[in-house]
């Protein structure tokens, strides 16, 4: 949290305002894709996606993180930052704790983005036959992943 005190801190505050306030708002697909493009010309230069998709930071981590990126020679204008950490927040968010976080995080997201996961919550049945088809699909879960999979799902995104 050291970021959040001094000159880096300031900006931090202000972004996540704005990222905040652009969120609530309802920016549509037109900031999403601006978001996405940011990400893709800003951050995947360095590394690829699959650090992004296994975070799942709120606002303030994502404005944390970008922060500390920039800090190492990631080019992001002031401009593209509230567009940028808007995307992350909705595409990679923040989740709630559970054992079945870290299963979600590390199987679902290779192929689901987490605004995916929650546009379609269902109660434990269906997302037992959810992670069923993408068994069949390819995913790749243990026996214990799927259950525990199967209790976070419903718990956090049931109906």
């Amino acid at each position: 949290m050291k970021h959040l005190f001094g000159k880096t801190g300031q900006w931090a505050f202000i972004t996540v305002a704005m990222a905040a306030a652009a969120f609530a708002a309802g920016q549509g697909g037109d900031e999403a894709a601006r978001g996405e493009r940011i990400m893709n010309n800003s951050c995947l230069g360095c590394h690829d996606l699959r650090p992004i998709q296994t975070q799942a930071f709120d606002a303030a981590g994502w404005t944390m993180m970008v922060n500390s990126m920039i800090e190492k020679g990631a080019q992001v204008s002031t401009d593209d930052m509230p567009a940028l950490i808007n995307f992350l927040v909705r595409s990679h968010g923040p989740l709630p704790d559970g054992a079945g976080k870290a299963v979600l995080l590390n199987r679902c997201t290779i192929c689901h983005d987490l605004e995916r996961i929650r546009r379609h919550p269902s109660d434990a049945e269906g997302w037992e036959d959810t992670l069923s088809s993408m068994l069949n699909e390819g995913a790749m879960l243990t026996d214990q992943e799927f259950a525990i999979l199967v209790n976070y799902l419903a718990r956090n995104f049931g109906q």
